[in-house]
């Protein structure tokens, strides 16, 4: 990864607008600063540990997109031991990517002013407490040094909770894109091998610095070991135990017991979405679900656990989350409802983007099986999923990624995914390492093709198949596996949690 290669190739070009522009960036703080060109690529970094600090982002946010800066990509969300002074409260740290026709001292004067809304006291120890700390990171390709202004940010290398986030932005492979080029060019070397001098990787969740999902109130550190997310099918017509689960006790009997096996979510589903199921309407999904969901939440059991919505009707994950249900379970990544994305971002709520070509009636058809590179291909579609989903307003550090075992993929393909599940993340972080490390969730329960390969043509018949594969994906990476039989296979991810935990988590 010699990124000079690429810079020399496009150097003079680069350098040529670089040197006719610099100048602009040494007068006095009173000087008007122009920038010739319309847009200028930035990353803005974020912080906060006071008050409610989630809030603090998403505020921060929408100022942003408000004044002038269109937020184009989002980095992972960090908490962090404080620096400097310590003797505070730990910190919320992310990175945005967007573009801006502001100059870059009417850029910082919008971020200072945005801070100062919120609540940014000027004259407060400066590495102390706040509620929001907006840092222009990188501006276009320039180089900034002015009596208040100096980009890249004059620290920037030699903070962990600052250069995570600003890795994640970024994709692995390094591209012809000069902005990129340039800001790579600004580290001694590249912004990737800075990163590994400071410790890279083998820093999160070590030294003050996890990597978390928001969800329920709480920052979910994915990373420690893999969750358990039981299925609840609230249909007459599911593959596997459809019309067992329909009335309410009997629902709420089984949550019960997925609970005691050791659950860590429930999910629950009120339309089928197995090869050839007919859709019903919101009503109708409605009328089944949001019953047992309210007698879900009256249960004293139920203090700790998640509830995820599988759904993809915007209208029923909005009165579902509305109801107290804290994740969207999105089977068609947004493809069957188009408000799909836009609820989402106004929930603000984490979102499983799952992989599927087609929908429930269509996905098996050869044209939807076609394949040449299945992990690559998943990926690549998957990523352009996230990546829509996130222009719409839904921060990456939201997201859960499911490539979707058994939707639209034959039996040697859903093998080669439940294999190649550390290849489908590096697929991805080619264009984002952000999206890359998201919790990756793997649902192999029952399905078709572990009948295939093990001659079990009754779906309950499945669970050691299940077993053997929720291993299998444990050991590859998997953050959450959605299951029916949750006892036994929570047993299997103990087990792999153990040997993964001897060897060390990578």
């Amino acid at each position: 990864m010699n990124i000079f290669k690429h810079l020399l190739s496009s150097q003079s070009a680069v350098c040529t607008s670089y040197r006719a522009s610099i100048s602009f960036f040494h007068f006095s703080s009173e000087a008007s600063i122009q920038v010739h060109s319309p847009e200028q690529e930035v990353v803005i970094a974020l912080g906060s540990n006071e008050s409610d600090r989630l809030n603090n982002f998403n505020e921060a946010l929408t100022q942003m997109k408000k004044s002038g800066i269109e937020i184009t990509r989002h980095a992972c969300l960090y908490e962090t031991e404080p620096a400097y002074v310590t003797d505070q409260p730990l910190f919320l740290n992310s990175a945005i990517r967007g573009v801006t026709k502001l100059g870059p001292h009417e850029l910082l004067s919008t971020l200072k002013k945005i801070e100062k809304e919120m609540g940014r006291i000027k004259g407060i120890i400066r590495y102390g407490p706040r509620p929001i700390d907006l840092d222009i990171l990188f501006y276009g390709k320039y180089r900034i040094n002015s009596e208040i202004l100096t980009v890249p940010h004059e620290r920037i290398f030699e903070r962990p909770f600052v250069m995570a986030p600003l890795v994640d932005l970024l994709g692995s492979d390094i591209d012809d894109d000069d902005t990129v080029l340039r800001w790579h060019s600004f580290s001694k070397n590249t912004l990737f091998e800075s990163w590994e001098k400071l410790g890279g990787e083998a820093l999160i969740g070590k030294d003050g610095l996890r990597r978390v999902l928001p969800v329920n109130n709480q920052l979910w550190d994915w990373s420690k070991r893999t969750s358990v997310m039981g299925i609840l099918n609230l249909t007459p017509d599911s593959f596997s135990d459809g019309g067992k689960f329909d009335s309410v006790g009997s629902a709420i009997s089984r949550v019960k017991t997925m609970i005691s096996q050791g659950a860590d979510i429930i999910d629950l589903g009120a339309q089928s979405t197995r090869p050839m199921a007919t859709k019903i309407s919101v009503e109708e999904e409605l009328e089944r679900l949001i019953p047992v969901l309210e007698k879900i939440l009256e249960l004293p059991e139920i203090e700790g656990k998640l509830l995820s919505i599988d759904t993809f009707y915007s209208e029923v994950a909005l009165e579902a989350i509305k109801k107290g249900a804290h994740i969207i379970n999105d089977v068609s990544g947004g493809t069957l409802d188009s408000d799909m994305f836009r609820v989402v971002a106004n929930l603000s709520v984490p979102y499983i983007a799952m992989h599927m070509r087609g929908d429930p009636s269509t996905m098996q058809n050869s044209e939807n099986l076609k394949y040449d590179d299945v992990c690559k291909e998943v990926a690549d579609e998957l990523y352009e999923c996230v990546r829509t989903v996130e222009l719409c307003g839904v921060p990456a550090w939201r997201m859960i990624l499911d490539p979707g075992i058994g939707f639209s993929k034959k039996t040697e393909d859903n093998l080669d995914i439940l294999m190649g599940l550390k290849r489908i993340r590096s697929e991805i972080g080619r264009k984002s390492l952000g999206v890359s490390r998201a919790p990756l969730l793997i649902g192999p329960s029952r399905k078709r093709f572990l009948g295939e390969i093990c001659g079990r043509a009754s779906a309950v018949e499945r669970d050691p198949g299940t077993v053997a594969a929720v291993t299998c994906a444990v050991l590859g990476g998997a953050n959450v596996v959605r299951v029916h039989n949750v006892g036994d296979n929570a047993d299997a991810v103990k087990l792999c949690g153990a040997m993964l935990d001897r060897v060390g988590r990578s």
